[in-house]
């Protein structure tokens, strides 16, 4: 039923294409069947590929379309084993699809506070913050995380759906920046990126650090030299509520990383189907589904990363939508929500006790540690409140659910 799930219904959701072996299903014989294993080829050969892409293959990832990317859904484990092994000890996720970005100039900070909603400026040295970039209607164009480093650069990680919009975006920023006499200039890094997260990471991660991995708390970051291998950025952070890190590392070298990991017996690999329903157990929104350029910040509660001042300086792309909706609220709000029963999926039409709809689902599955179904999506102000009872509509059939407070599982983010 799980494996069906991730690879099947729950693929489209991802926006993902399942395979078994390639991107589309083999069928047939003869010429037919040789066709479509071509075609299988050639889309494949089209793909973007991670520098990880060989060593997943080899250890029984199974592959899918992903954001343009091919990558890998599952392991040989369940997608369910996955998920209960990350949460109770360590597992590794290639996210070396994201976009990753560093801003250099004496006016870095500038730069990226005309397009994001937080106050760049007052991070310390090494420490990341959540931002987003934002239209001047007040939708969310992406969210990022942005590090100020102690190098002399700003390090910039954001999502692989929004690579192309993200980078023509603060390219057409740059060249706007640079006619105006700003020192800032971008350059996006040909390094991998794998994320290690779990509560045992730490144990696993100190055996290769000669530096204090008890100093690097959530969301700050430092250079470090990891199992003997130089430069590489190490960031506390991750898409999953547990304790964990993310790694930047030169694509010729994250396949020894990924070796030296694994050589420990709690970690094992993890793909996107876990990844997905871990961050929804978080209360994480994934853009695309949760978020997305009709969202503003305000209807997301994602208030908190808009920095104070930038309130008051009302400098950032859509500041006059969304700094109102501050104080005058807004007509919906994104809640999670639980339920029984068949389970709640995206677009899934959300009603009020009388029946009329108030709402849509944007995220929703089975929660293997709670053992009942989780989603997310936007209700009417009016029953966003944490406990309200509402209605799910699945199959022209109205269930019972309950407007509930996220994180569905407590975070356990490390806090020193």
């Amino acid at each position: 039923m799980w494996a069906r799930w991730i690879v099947g219904v729950r693929a489209s959701e991802l926006g993902l294409r399942a395979s078994t072996g390639g991107l589309l299903r083999v069928s047939g014989a003869g010429c037919a069947g040789r066709r479509q294993q071509e075609r299988s080829s050639s889309e494949e050969a089209a793909l973007k590929k991670t520098p990880l892409f060989d060593f997943h293959k080899k250890h029984g990832g199974k592959m899918v379309e992903f954001a343009g990317w091919i990558m890998p859904v599952q392991y040989k484990d369940s997608h369910i084993a996955s998920h209960v092994h990350t949460r109770e000890h360590c597992s590794i996720f290639d996210v070396s699809h994201m976009l990753q970005t560093k801003i250099h100039g004496k006016d870095r900070v500038k730069f990226m506070e005309s397009l994001v909603v937080s106050d760049i400026a007052e991070l310390k040295d090494n420490q990341s913050t959540l931002s987003l970039f934002t239209n001047e209607k007040g939708g969310i164009m992406d969210d990022l995380i942005v590090t100020k480093t102690d190098q002399g650069y700003l390090y910039v990680v954001s999502n692989a759906g929004c690579a192309d919009k993200d980078s023509v975006h603060m390219k057409a920023r740059l060249a706007e920046c640079k006619v105006a006499g700003l020192d800032v200039d971008l350059e996006f890094p040909d390094e991998a990126l794998i994320a290690v997260q779990g509560p045992a990471m730490s144990r696993v991660l100190q055996e290769g650090l000669k530096e204090d991995l008890s100093k690097l708390t959530f969301m700050t970051s430092t250079l470090a030299t990891v199992f003997g291998i130089p430069d590489c950025r190490v960031t506390r952070c991750g898409y999953t509520g547990e304790d964990g890190v993310e790694i930047s590392v030169h694509h010729s070298r994250v396949v020894d990383l990924t070796e030296k990991l694994l050589t420990n017996s709690e970690v094992k690999l993890a793909g996107l189907g876990a990844r997905d329903s871990l961050r929804l157990e978080a209360g994480l929104c994934l853009y695309g589904n949760d978020i997305d350029e009709t969202t503003t910040p305000v209807e997301a509660g994602l208030v908190w990363t808009i920095g104070k001042r930038r309130r008051q300086t009302k400098d950032f792309p859509g500041a006059d939508v969304i700094v109102p909706q501050i104080k005058a609220k807004t007509a919906r709000k994104r809640v999670g929500l639980v339920s029984t029963g068949p389970p709640v999926r995206q677009h899934t039409p959300i009603l009020c006790p009388h029946g009329q709809v108030i709402g849509e689902v944007t995220s929703g599955c089975p929660s293997p540690c709670l053992k009942k179904n989780i989603a997310m999506g936007y209700v009417d102000a009016a029953f966003a409140k944490n406990g309200t009872s509402i209605q799910v509509e699945i199959r022209k059939k109205t269930l019972p659910a309950t407007v509930s407070k996220m994180p569905f599982v407590p975070t356990n983010y490390y806090s020193g």
